[in-house]
């Protein structure tokens, strides 16, 4: 209710995101920093948000929509769990997660960043997201009381899973806005792909020694396995039994 009352006093336009690459490493954490075993990680999805200017200003929308979430939040009593500072914009995709082998992490990063490279030659000044469906929020009311989603709305995650609040922005989608929101749904994508054969940007970096850059080679060695190597812990993924097919992820 905190987070509802604070958006409510906001008024904010539609955020337009840019791509710029996926890696891996940030796991760990569990106190296994010992294990020689398979080495687990994050994918993460790094994004930015793209400034944009009002005639006269010096800020940014998104600059003078973080100062005013941030007044609002402290307003309704936000307090000191507020990241104001550290965090930058991505998308958790999974966590925990264990290849098969160092050359399967190499083609998986690989093939996620050259298709980040076919959105950033689709999205060369970013796109605002949305969907023309409907949906409910929360999503346990199932088919009741669906709303049209739109194109950039903001989200509150109460539990990091599950939306329990969209807030609209305060205007419609421009035309060169609407345009690149649509490519992909309106079949236009794929004369990208057909272009798009390279990377042009460095993918193999991040802030962490278990980052892209620094992967040491090993391989998963599944008639080694005992039980114990299937730890349940949320930062250090289980280690697979003999003949499990798929990649480990907790």
């Amino acid at each position: 209710e905190q987070v509802y009352s604070a958006m409510d006093s906001l008024s904010f336009p539609p955020f337009s995101i840019f791509p710029e690459y996926v890696k891996g490493g940030g796991g760990g954490h569990s106190g296994d920093g010992d294990d020689k075993g398979v080495p687990s990680g994050d994918v993460t999805l790094i994004v930015s948000v793209v400034d944009t200017y009002e005639d006269g200003e010096s800020y940014s929308t998104y600059e003078e929509f973080l100062d005013d979430l941030f007044d609002a939040m402290d307003a309704v009593g936000g307090g000191p769990c507020m990241d104001d500072h550290d965090t930058d914009p991505h998308v958790s995709m999974a966590r925990g997660v264990k290849f098969k082998s160092s050359y399967h992490q190499q083609q998986y990063f690989y093939k996620v960043n050259l298709e980040v490279a076919v959105w950033q030659a689709m999205y060369p000044k970013g796109v605002v997201i949305g969907s023309k469906g409907y949906a409910s929020f929360p999503p346990d009311t199932g088919s009741k009381n669906k709303m049209y989603i739109g194109y950039g709305n903001l989200y509150f995650f109460f539990d990091r899973a599950n939306i329990t609040k969209a807030f609209m922005p305060n205007r419609e989608l421009t035309s060169t806005e609407s345009y690149y929101a649509t490519i992909y749904s309106s079949g236009k994508s794929k004369q990208y792909y057909e272009s798009t054969t390279k990377i042009n940007f460095n993918y193999n970096r991040g802030s962490g020694s278990n980052d892209n850059n620094n992967q040491q080679y090993y391989e998963h060695n599944p008639y080694g396995w005992n039980a114990r190597m299937a730890k349940h812990d949320m930062t250090d993924g289980w280690d697979l039994p003999p003949d499990c097919q798929q990649e480990g992820e907790t």
